[in-house]
């Protein structure tokens, strides 16, 4: 049976409205040890997996992100709250930035704020992007739906055999191509950013 796409879009806008973050009174603000971090990263990032078996964050990238300057070191063996900020950030960098995109752009953070006496500590930092990204779910949905109806008026010479699958791929396409100016974005800023401050 073929899934109607109305019904999917109509599931995928109801899914952004529970979509969340890691409240920040979740996040322990006591030092735990490695097998601490992964379980509780697995635990509070389970909804973003897309597969049952996909691993969240595995001892190794732990410390291939602190070996790549992604992350601070631990201090004997512990994580504070600020490392799991950081993971949480790099969790979601991960899936679109490289990890040398990734390692300039917390570098000032983690240089700036992470076991500072700046006025801005890393977990005031981390509520107040949250909250941002939050407010910004009532657009996209309606973006997304601007999207979808472009989709469905794609393709209207199509035979009826064909024009299902078609108008599926523009929607795939259309959102593709906005992921991709997004990230060309995000990289020309990383590149700025890289460019000011070698000076």
């Amino acid at each position: 049976m073929k899934i109607d796409s109305k019904d999917l879009l109509n599931s995928i806008l109801e899914s952004l409205d529970h979509l969340n973050y890691i409240p920040l009174d979740e996040i322990p603000n006591i030092d735990l040890y490695m097998d601490q971090v992964t379980t509780f990263m697995e635990k509070g990032l389970s909804p973003t997996k897309r597969y049952e078996e996909d691993k969240i964050l595995t001892k190794t990238m732990i410390n291939n992100y602190a070996k790549n300057n992604l992350l601070p070191p631990p201090l004997k063996k512990k994580y504070s709250r600020e490392h799991m900020i950081v993971l949480i950030f790099i969790y979601y960098f991960k899936n679109i930035l490289s990890i040398r995109d990734i390692e300039q752009l917390l570098q000032p953070l983690t240089e700036k704020h992470f076991h500072t006496d700046a006025p801005l500590q890393i977990d005031q930092i981390y509520q107040e992007v949250c909250e941002l990204e939050k407010m910004q779910i009532p657009d996209l949905k309606e973006e997304l739906q601007k999207i979808y109806q472009k989709s469905e008026e794609s393709f209207s010479d199509a035979p009826d055999e064909y024009r299902e699958d078609l108008k599926t791929f523009s929607f795939i396409c259309s959102l593709s191509f906005d992921i991709y100016l997004k990230k060309m974005i995000v990289e020309r800023l990383l590149d700025d950013l890289s460019d000011s401050t070698s000076k």
